[in-house]
């Protein structure tokens, strides 16, 4: 692909060895005999080239290496040449292709959303271009983060692009998913995406994109720095199990499983609970654009004298049949710009069973809307807590990840997909999902040594049996650690806030 779009003989690679990674001895089997099928020792390819005599940055995939997934390794290899591009001042040209997450590495592989949509908002605020070509096929985490966040986005003819992959939806739903709703061409007449076309005709429309945006390419200099050399602090970062106190609580040593289970209970107390014990509360409706999602709340209110904008999934408005869809995402982004516009902070709340898995929502952009969450988190300039309430399965949730500080209950859990989901996947049958459960390392006491989460509230021994205890104390913990963020430069925060995200997963 890269042969086609760029000048013959311009490639230049920016790859460095992958980053290690733990490995089972099976997956350690899995990387070898990927390498050795497509050539290249990861799903991800990246580098400079010129494109009729521009000097360009690009990333791209190689579905050959456990088809284009994207781990810990591949996802810094992708953050690593943003963030050079970025430095340079080089337009961005992305070409993926992939399943999505990588299974094998889990709960991890899967925030790696967060700083890869992180850095490419980076690169976009700094006003460098940022073009997409969406290849066959491009699925789940990879099309709901860098795949989304194009300036302008295209895609090859007959591309099966979406969000859920129809062999999952398959297992959990126990029927085809619709045809013809995740192509290339679906989702442009559906306005998701600019275009389709064949890669040397997306050659000649990004010449001319650059020409409008950028002007004549200036001529190449001699040298060039890596200004990767260079400590740019996240060196410094601390993760926040170490930052803020000790990782073992109460509910480590109840089986992921186990959690999973009681996260699901009906009586389980949710954001409702939560805003019975705030004041000043005034609730607010629909994105201001004539959508809405009744599967969401948001609020103006204060917790314990805290102003904060509220918005979270609402467990009692959902069910397998109404799940979160892309309106719900937008409603999200409208509480981030409100507390951004308001300066006060933004409190998120998880606790979905996962987004809508639906025609509409494929046609109506639910990926690109989880992307654009992301990355409005990431560079969010106003203080923001994030909770981890119950539930917390797949983009929907990982969509209001992004804090300054997240919280998480006992028993609450975030995970790629519902583990019967993953084990669709990885075994083929829905049978070994407490096995992936617990493999996946999604239980909050994990997510906080993995230094995804900060600090758990406790549950004795679980929340839907003292309901309002839990919600008080949950309240409490949101109410501390907002007076802690607001007593900080917001500007201070937000620097903070990226390189955390962008050291999630590494050594």
């Amino acid at each position: 692909m890269l042969g086609e779009l760029l000048d013959p003989g311009s490639f230049s690679s920016w790859d460095r060895p992958p980053v290690p990674v733990h490995t089972s001895p099976r997956y350690s089997e899995e990387l070898e005999t990927a390498a050795a099928t497509a050539g290249t020792d990861e799903s991800v390819l990246t580098g400079e080239g010129l494109l009729r005599g521009r000097r360009v940055a690009v990333i791209a995939c190689e579905f050959g290496f456990l088809a284009g997934s994207v781990g810990v390794a591949a996802a810094e290899r992708i953050v690593s040449a943003v963030e050079r591009a970025t430095d340079l001042g080089l337009p961005l040209l992305a070409s993926p292709t992939s399943g999505g997450t990588r299974m094998q590495e889990g709960t991890v592989a899967f925030v790696q959303m967060v700083k890869i949509a992180g850095a490419v908002a980076v690169h976009k605020a700094a006003g460098h271009p940022y073009l997409v070509y969406l290849r066959n096929p491009t699925m789940g985490g990879v099309f709901a983060s860098w795949g989304s966040l194009g300036h302008m986005t295209f895609a090859e003819p007959g591309a099966l692009i979406g969000f859920l992959g129809p062999r999952v939806y398959k297992a959990l739903y126990h029927r085809d998913f619709p045809d013809g709703v995740q192509t290339a061409e679906n989702l442009y007449r559906s306005g998701v995406i600019d275009g389709v076309m064949p890669v040397r005709v997306f050659r000649r429309i990004t010449h001319r994109a650059l020409e409008v945006s950028c002007g004549s390419p200036a001529p190449l200099p001699e040298s060039v720095v890596d200004p990767r050399d260079f400590d740019h602090g996240v060196g410094t970062f601390v993760a926040g199990h170490e930052l803020y106190g000790p990782a073992l609580r109460e509910g480590d040593d109840v089986p992921a499983w186990q959690s999973v289970l009681i996260s699901r209970r009906g009586d389980r107390p949710g954001i409702r609970e939560l805003l019975r014990h705030a004041t000043d509360r005034v609730p607010l409706s629909g994105t201001g654009q004539g959508e809405v999602d009744r599967t969401v709340l948001h609020a103006l209110a204060r917790f314990r004298g805290q102003p904060c904008v509220v918005f979270g999934h609402d467990r009692s408005g959902q069910s397998p049949d109404r799940t979160m869809g892309p309106e719900a995402l937008r409603e999200a982004r409208r509480s981030m710009h409100l507390a951004a516009e308001l300066r006060i902070p933004l409190v998120l709340v998880i606790d979905t069973i996962g987004a809508s898995l639906s025609q509409e929502a494929e046609e109506r952009g639910l990926a690109p809307e989880i992307a654009r969450c992301l990355a409005d988190l990431v560079t969010l300039d106003t203080p923001t807590v994030s909770v981890l309430l119950g539930q917390g399965s797949g983009g929907g949730a990982l969509a209001l990840l992004p804090a300054d500080r997240v919280l998480a209950a006992t028993h609450a859990w975030l995970a790629p997909l519902p583990p019967e989901g993953a084990s669709a996947i990885v075994y083929r049958d829905t049978l070994h999902a407490s096995k992936l459960a617990a493999a996946q390392r999604i239980r909050s006491g994990d997510l906080m040594q993995d230094g995804i989460v900060d600090r758990v509230v406790p549950e004795y021994p679980d929340a839907a049996d003292e309901p309002a205890e839990f919600a008080l104390r949950m309240v409490s913990a949101i109410a501390e650690e907002l007076a802690g963020l607001t007593a900080r430069p917001a500007d201070e925060l937000v620097g903070e806030r990226q390189r955390r995200y962008r050291r999630l997963g590494l050594p």
